[in-house]
This record gives structure tokens, C-alpha cells and sequence, in this order.
């Protein structure tokens, strides 16, 4: 049975156009549509094929006509999603711009759809999406001198950089809030003793674990800006090392 049904990576390339469509048009992007909904409401764990037939309103053995199972349900959701935005096609000089708008807009992505953090890892990228969002990271450091396995590096390194900080902030969730981050400092001021915690007691004091008091609510949430911004002082490093 499952035999009939292409592969995620048939679907996505177009090698493959899976069983026609069924009652009231049954078809791989509805399946995955759903899916999509199923973990934007209620994370990865939410995503079955029992619950994507049952709110499509089929059997759950109709959907292994159309795809082969839960794994390659993941796949093409990920693709899904991951549509990259035109703007990173508009061309920048600056390679550090190039990165941070790429870096932004991944963010954005990750932040709407936090369950990606969450999808297995079982190889590299493959589908279009994938490969697009990093053709245009690499994009970006055309110009910089680099060699072409150094570019993939920079990309690599930024990129599970900003997975890692995203899997991190969907933790965290509203222990990130102001409110959150304002009770945990006070919890250190008690805590951090100055004869044994002198480091962290001139932190806590500092206000290192409290938000600026000018930071904008929606603003107060775990961000990736700081740690970026080392890697890309490395990156300018490695740019002018290589330009010697």
C-alpha cells in the first residue's frame, strides 16, 4: 500500500503526483496544510496521522495514499513553511546587512512556526526551500574573498546558531517575559551572596539579568542579536585575514 504513495522528496522535486484525489479533493498539500495547523496549535506532539485524517474529515488509512507516513509528513511541512521571502532577493553590498536581513527573516520564520526547533534532524538539507534559503545565505558573501567552503561554513555556523537560539526562546516561553526575567533577578539579588557569588553579585547588580528598562514589552523576549554579532566580528576577522 505504501508502495504507491512518492516520497516527500518525489512530491517536493515533482517525481512524483501521488493517488488522484479523493472525496472533496484529498491530496498531499491538503494533508500537509493540516499538519501545519495541527502543530502551530499544539506543537510537534499534536501532529498524527489519526488527528490529520480526523480534522480532514477522512480515514486515517486514506492519507497513505497520498503520503508514506508521520516522517515524511515532517518533511513537507518543514518545506512548507519555509517559503523564503522576496526581500532576500534584493541585492545588498554590505555582506554583514545580507546576513542580519537573512538572520532576520529565518527568526521571524522560527518564531511563527516554533515547532521546527522540534523536527528530528535525519540529514542535511534537501528540499527547495531548504536549498534556497541557503543559496541566498551564501549569496551574501559573494565579494568577501572567502572560499567556497569557508562561505558554506559561515552559513552552517549561523544557522544552527539561530536553530539553537530559537529551540532555546520556545523553551524558555513566558519564562522569557518581563515579568518573568524582573522575578528571576530579583531571586538572584537575594540569592547571588557577595562574599561567595562576587561575579555574579556585580552582575545581578549591574542589572546583566533584567531587561533595559526601556525595552518595549513585545520587546522582551529572548533574542539572538548579541551572540550574531560575535560570530560575525569572527566572520569580518576571517574576511580581512584573508584579504592579507
Amino acid at each position: 500500500m505504501n508502495a504507491k504513495a512518492p516520497t516527500a522528496l518525489d512530491l517536493l522535486w515533482g517525481a512524483g503526483t501521488g493517488a488522484p484525489a479523493t472525496r472533496q479533493g484529498l491530496t498531499p498539500a491538503r494533508i500537509v496544510a493540516a499538519a501545519v495547523e495541527l502543530a502551530d496549535e499544539g506543537g510537534l506532539e499534536a501532529v498524527s496521522m489519526a488527528r490529520i485524517a480526523e480534522r480532514l474529515g477522512f480515514t486515517t488509512m486514506s492519507l497513505y495514499r497520498h503520503v508514506q507516513g508521520k516522517e515524511e509528513i515532517l518533511l513537507l511541512m518543514l518545506d512548507s513553511v519555509a517559503a523564503v521571502p522576496a526581500e532576500l532577493d534584493e541585492p545588498l553590498d554590505d555582506w554583514r546587512a545580507g546576513l542580519r536581513r537573512w538572520c532576520h527573516a529565518q527568526w521571524t520564520m522560527l518564531r511563527a512556526h516554533a515547532w521546527i526547533v522540534h523536527v528530528p534532524i535525519s540529514g542535511a538539507p534537501v528540499t527547495p526551500n531548504q536549498l534556497t534559503w541557503t543559496d541566498r545565505a551564501l549569496a551574501t558573501l559573494a565579494g568577501t574573498g572567502l572560499a567556497e567552503s569557508e562561505k558554506a561554513g559561515v552559513v552552517l555556523l549561523v544557522a544552527t546558531y539561530l536553530h539553537n537560539s530559537a529551540r532555546l526562546s520556545a523553551g524558555l516561553g513566558d519564562a522569557a517575559s518581563g515579568e518573568s526575567v524582573a522575578a528571576y533577578s530579583a531571586l538572584l539579588g537575594r540569592l547571588a551572596d557577595a562574599e561567595r557569588f562576587p561575579a555574579l553579585r556585580r552582575a545581578v547588580d549591574a542589572g546583566a539579568y533584567d531587561y533595559p528598562a526601556d525595552t518595549a514589552e513585545e520587546d522582551r523576549q529572548l533574542g539572538y542579536e548579541f551572540g550574531l554579532d560575535r560570530i560575525l566580528d569572527g566572520v569580518a576577522a576571517l574576511i580581512s585575514q584573508r584579504a592579507r
